[in-house]
């Protein structure tokens, strides 16, 4: 069996750093020496951010700042849905991250959303965020945070709002760009001459279906941030995660439309191909019933009897021949008329 390498904890780590008052502290900390710094000072905050750890390399954050080992086992096997959970003093939420698939059309794309995860341990003097995904990396969030003194020195909850929002409108772009894609679907199904591939839609009532799974579980932790049912979200944060609710209602209004908008797209594409199917029926029909009359008359000529009209005529096989060729004409022309040829 192979050893295995282990890996330090800095290679999982992204960035840690200390804030006071609002405001970064220069230098680089390691999880140790940050947290020593707050308790020495008595204020401030560590935020460390982590990227896919493992369960070893995570355990020595976790005894530090006395993570609980549920929410760590959480944190490390990911897969989790949106979810808020307080263990004694500190708060675990997860939430689920989204990214389009850019594509060059809905009718041909085979992923059109990608989802992650971030899971947030909050407690008084620190915020620690575990990112598993390639997407939805929080250096641009910190660096916007770090311009906006006045919001950090409301301390880690806010720190969880803005990881929230930001979320959040994440998820408002995406439905954008679906509902772009939706459009475009529903264009080429109501068109006469395309041929839409009913998998296809499918496909995208999935993807849909994904997108609702990743959004409708973080309404209820919402809710319980911005109701005050959490002692480590003061007044001043609060308002800010009802803002946070009210777009993710909006963004799960947007997708109990599309599922809506899909299904009757759906309706429509298996409706056209029926039609298309009884088109093809009454084709192949008057087909039959054409190729029927030569038919015919071949097989009673070709039951040789002695005794059948124009036998003995010298002009007996081209009249037959042209009493077939013209029943044939007379029913194409009836069939066209009927507008089933």
């Amino acid at each position: 069996m192979p050893q295995q390498i282990p890996v330090p904890l800095s290679a999982y780590v992204v960035d840690c750093g200390v804030y006071v008052d609002g405001k970064r502290l220069p230098g680089r900390w390691t999880h140790t020496g940050a947290v020593e710094e707050v308790r020495k000072r008595g204020t401030g905050f560590v935020w460390i951010g982590l990227h896919e750890p493992d369960e070893q390399q995570i355990q020595s954050i976790a005894e530090t700042f006395g993570l609980h080992e549920l929410a760590v086992e959480d944190a490390v096997h990911a897969h989790q849905r949106p979810k808020l959970e307080r263990y004694d003093d500190s708060l675990f939420m997860v939430l689920k991250t989204v990214r389009y698939v850019a594509h060059e059309s809905p009718t041909t794309a085979n992923e059109i959303v990608e989802t992650g995860e971030v899971m947030v341990f909050v407690g008084r003097h620190f915020v620690i965020t575990v990112r598993h995904g390639k997407h939805q990396a929080l250096a641009g969030l910190r660096a916007e945070l770090e311009q906006d003194p006045a919001k950090l020195a409301l301390g880690p909850a806010a720190v969880l709002y803005a990881i929230a929002d930001h979320v959040v409108d994440t998820y408002l772009e995406v439905t954008s760009a679906v509902e772009d894609d939706i459009d475009t679907l529903e264009v080429e199904v109501f068109d006469p001459r395309s041929a839409v591939d009913p998998e296809q839609i499918y496909l995208m009532k999935r993807e849909v279906m994904e997108l609702r799974r990743a959004v409708g579980p973080l309404a209820t932790p919402l809710r319980r941030l911005a109701e005050g049912y959490i002692p480590l979200v003061p007044d001043e944060v609060r308002s800010y995660f009802r803002d946070v609710d009210d777009h993710l209602t909006t963004v799960h209004d947007r997708i109990v439309t599309f599922d809506e908008m899909l299904t009757t797209l759906i309706d429509a594409v298996l409706a056209k191909i029926t039609m298309r199917q009884n088109n093809d029926m009454r084709k192949i029909s008057a087909w039959v019933a054409i190729i029927s009359v030569p038919t015919m008359v071949a097989g009673i000529y070709g039951m040789n009897f002695d005794t059948m009209p124009e036998l003995k005529w010298t002009y007996g096989y081209p009249v037959v021949l042209g009493v077939v060729l013209v029943a044939c004409t007379v029913l194409y022309r009836i069939f066209r008329r009927n507008q089933w040829l």
